[in-house]
């Protein structure tokens, strides 16, 4: 009975070294680097996009330009770290608006605290893969620890296509447009109705990012 006992106990001990053991040898996520630039292939339910990321977290700024599939000129999205965002046209008609959503730019260790689910095979690279709070899903190359791919709880998937650590982007193309900052400008009904449904689906996303920053 002794003998029996003192082999549960064992067994135990054995089983709880092994899965702390497990648990501690768990890969993390790299850090974003304080500076990069990256050219994004986004499908969200077959529409397809490409975003020319630019986040720099020293000057308290990320910068996501998109263009969508065969749909004209690009679409500016300026965010600062006070949770004020830009989203603005160049192209005539012109077209800019400001909105306050209460969250700053992501972190460099944003990615913190994110369990991890194993090794996939995604884009040919075999990665690691993390998720955050239900939130997410990050795919990091094994060998390089670039990222290679991200999928949000919507299902819009980001594709890395060009990862440059360390670029910055000059200071003159932070500068929003004047026009967002002139009150009163009207503008044509078509091109208010394209900006309405850009900015609700990126304010939306917006929002939603407050569960990366603990909000």
């Amino acid at each position: 009975m002794a003998q029996d006992l003192i082999r549960v106990l064992l067994f135990l001990h054995l089983s709880f070294l092994c899965s702390a053991s497990a648990a501690v040898g768990d890969p993390t996520p790299a850090p974003w680097p304080h500076q990069f630039h990256a050219v994004l292939f986004m499908n969200y339910s077959g529409a397809l996009s490409l975003i020319d990321l630019w986040y720099d977290w020293p000057g308290g700024r990320n910068f996501n330009i998109m263009r969508d599939q065969l749909d004209g000129p690009p679409f500016y999205d300026l965010e600062w770290n006070n949770g004020t965002s830009f989203l603005y046209t160049l192209d005539t008609p012109r077209s800019c608006r400001s909105v306050q959503v209460g969250v700053g730019i992501l972190r460099p260790n944003w990615l913190d605290g994110a369990t991890y689910l194993g090794q996939q095979t995604v884009d040919g690279f075999l990665c690691n893969v993390w998720t955050k709070v239900d939130f997410i899903w990050y795919y990091e190359d094994v060998v390089t620890k670039r990222p290679v791919h991200w999928v949000f709880y919507t299902g819009r998937a980001a594709h890395v296509m060009i990862y440059e650590e360390g670029a910055v982007l000059e200071d003159a193309k932070w500068q929003a447009p004047v026009y967002c900052f002139q009150k009163g400008k009207e503008e044509s009904q078509e091109h208010q109705q394209i900006n309405y449904n850009a900015v609700h689906q990126i304010v939306d996303q917006k929002m939603s990012l407050g569960v990366l920053h603990g909000l």
